[in-house]
């Protein structure tokens, strides 16, 4: 309910206006900003009604302390960050290792001018992965996804490109108690073993350890004898056995693999992965495709991997049905893999039904154990940090909320050190 938003019934009979057309005009809103400017594609700047509401509100004095809110828009990540050390704009959260790593080397940080933090994130973490599409025909089977998913190494990925500063989120809900741990638990028992009782699930279900990726080393990109061996197994048991000429293939059809990608910071994880998909027998290929594109074949199932960020609560409830719900298959964005497991739908159910904490976390628990036995993704990384840069004319508590960097509440502007960095010529 915080995050439903709340419309002028009146403002929309008024106006004529609707929310199922697209229109330049803002929606009367009901919170502390209002919309001043926009230039398409561009740049959107807010300013702080004078009239608002709930200004003197206890929950908000103290919070809403900018005058104007200035959003800049660019191409690419790229051209932001070249933005960023320029000036173009003066506040900045960092998610690229490469950059945050070797990045911050320009002279507005060897001047002091601008600074640099990382800053705890008690959120849950994003699962960033990448999905496969369920829909194709050639990854029915979970054996194949479990054989490509071991063909990813992260453990050298994060020591040789992303500095270290990544953590593997095996499952949808890490770093967190919500996360399925080892074998299930009575509870989680309780509530798995009706759905292997109708065949929904294996009876291995509780009885096996978790799913997690493979144990790669770190020192090479190139998986380990035992993981290759493996991995080829399970293809050979699907059916896809090695030709003479070392690719993959089943009923006459080689097993090729397009990675569909906007963004070109993904290429130094993507490259060494298609390495070893070779190396298996498998023909990866990247797409590079602009935004448009990008947008399109997501909707329309045009690839066989592509980027997903599952970014889940402490209580998940009726959302999950648009993450992995049978009936959004088709149609939700989140939902991109296309997963319709009955098995699924019936703990979605549990979850939503869920009424205290003690019923709530063995059913997100059980929910992870299942979406991860599934293997519909290749899990990638994350962090448990917030890293954010910014030019020193910004101010927050010494302690900040443990569930956010809290820019928008809790810091505000210092108007003498912002003075200080026009006079040295830091700021535009």
């Amino acid at each position: 309910a915080g995050g439903t938003p709340v419309f002028s019934k009146a403002w929309f009979e008024a106006t004529g206006a609707r929310l199922d057309q697209s229109t330049k005009t803002p929606f009367m809103s009901t919170g502390a900003y209002v919309l001043d400017s926009f230039d398409y594609n561009r740049r959107v700047v807010y300013a702080r009604d004078p009239d608002f509401w709930g200004a003197k509100n206890p929950f908000n004095i103290g919070r809403n302390n900018f005058d104007r809110i200035r959003v800049e828009y660019f191409a690419d990540s790229s051209a932001a960050f070249e933005g960023f050390k320029s000036g173009a704009y003066t506040f900045r959260t960092e998610t690229s290792s490469q950059s945050w790593a070797t990045g911050y080397d320009f002279p507005g940080i060897q001047q002091g001018h601008v600074k640099r933090e990382e800053i705890p994130d008690g959120n849950v973490g994003t699962h960033l992965s990448w999905v496969f599409n369920l829909d194709l025909e050639k990854w029915q089977d979970p054996r194949v996804r479990q054989a490509v998913e071991m063909m990813f190494n992260f453990a050298w990925s994060n020591k040789t490109l992303f500095y270290g500063l990544y953590q593997q989120p095996a499952s949808f809900w890490p770093g967190t108690d919500l996360a399925a741990t080892g074998v299930p638990d009575e509870a989680e028992k309780a509530l798995l073993q009706p759905l292997v009782d109708e065949g929904l699930l294996p009876a291995s279900i509780l009885t096996d350890e978790v799913a997690v990726p493979a144990a790669h080393e770190a020192e090479t990109n190139r998986p380990s004898r035992r993981i290759m061996r493996a991995a080829g197994a399970l293809l050979d048991e699907a059916g896809w056995t090695t030709g003479e000429d070392g690719l993959r293939r089943k009923d006459g059809k080689v097993l090729d693999l397009v990675i569909i990608q906007r963004d070109p910071l993904y290429d130094r994880a993507i490259n060494p992965f298609i390495e070893n998909l070779a190396n298996l027998g498998i023909q990866g290929r990247l797409e590079r495709v602009d935004t448009a594109q990008y947008v399109e074949r997501r909707r329309s199932g045009a690839f066989d991997l592509a980027n997903q960020a599952f970014d889940m609560g402490f209580e998940p409830s009726a959302g999950l049905e648009q993450w992995f719900g049978s009936k959004t298959a088709d149609d939700s964005s989140r939902n991109l893999m296309r997963l319709r497991d009955p098995a699924v739908d019936k703990i979605i159910e549990t979850v939503v039904a869920a009424q205290t904490l003690d019923e709530l976390k063995p059913s997100v628990r059980a929910l992870d154990r299942v979406l991860r036995s599934v293997r519909f993704d290749i899990p990638l990384w994350y962090s448990d940090k917030t890293w954010v840069a910014y030019y020193d004319i910004f101010r927050h508590p010494e302690t900040l909320p443990p569930l956010a960097v809290g820019e928008m509440d809790w810091w505000w502007y210092d108007a003498a050190a912002a003075e200080r960095l026009k006079a040295a010529g830091a700021l535009r």
